[in-house]
């Protein structure tokens, strides 16, 4: 047995999401048709106690093709300042700030796996912020540059924001809640309450008021369990 997150999104105002730990029947392995029983499990396990609910898995490890994109490592985000497009993943680690070294601008440049696993994101010291086009982010609240970009670059593609936001709750699989924070799930489940709460533009562009709705929403987020 194993638990996992569900980020549920919530259109009715805040927190933008509940949390809700799932404990389900886990297949070791790391092959992709193991990881993809575990994501059937889980959901099961979502679905037997809220039979409506429509549920995502977003990386990629999905048995959904909408998933597999949504994966931090193939949602690509515009880079309007070198008028380019990367990889979510290689914005994000190419932004991280540590007390002794970074951003390291050429994570840009690699596979997001590469850039996701380098040496110096675990070497540099503490994490003390992110420098993206030379706007700087605080560490807190945590996930919340994240959850910016992932939202940014979502709002870009008019195919993906129109079919993500026929679900209502995400999962990634390879999220661990007791040794990680960002996670692609919440962010989905954040874009697509700002979306339906028609709260996205001015969130987008206005840092200011985005801190202020995400403090806002984490702050009071509450977690709930389905057992």
């Amino acid at each position: 047995m194993a638990k996992r997150i569900c980020f549920i999104s919530n259109i009715n105002g805040y927190p933008l999401y509940k949390e809700a730990e799932i404990e389900f029947k886990y297949f070791n392995g790391y092959s992709l048709q193991q990881k993809q029983k575990s994501i059937s499990s889980m959901h099961l396990s979502i679905n037997n106690s809220y039979p409506n609910l429509k549920v995502l898995e977003v990386s990629t490890k999905s048995n959904i093709p909408l998933g597999v994109e949504l994966s931090a490592f193939n949602l690509k985000f515009y880079d309007e300042l070198n008028s380019k497009e990367f990889p979510l993943e290689n914005i994000f680690q190419s932004s991280k700030i540590f007390e002794m070294g970074g951003p390291y601008r050429d994570l840009l440049y690699v596979q997001p796996k590469e850039a996701k696993r380098d040496e110096r994101l675990k070497t540099s010291g503490r994490l003390i912020g992110f420098n993206f086009n030379n706007i700087i982010w605080e560490s807190e609240p945590k996930s919340m540059f994240y959850d910016w970009l992932y939202i940014k670059a979502l709002t870009r593609n008019e195919r993906l924001s129109k079919d993500i936001i026929k679900y209502e709750a995400f999962t990634d699989i390879e999220f661990n809640h007791e040794k990680s924070y960002n996670c692609q799930a919440r962010s989905a489940a954040i874009f697509v309450s700002l979306f339906k709460l028609g709260k996205l533009k001015e969130t987008l562009n206005d840092n200011g008021a985005f801190k202020k709705i995400y403090s806002v929403s984490t702050n009071e987020n509450s977690q709930i369990t389905f057992i």
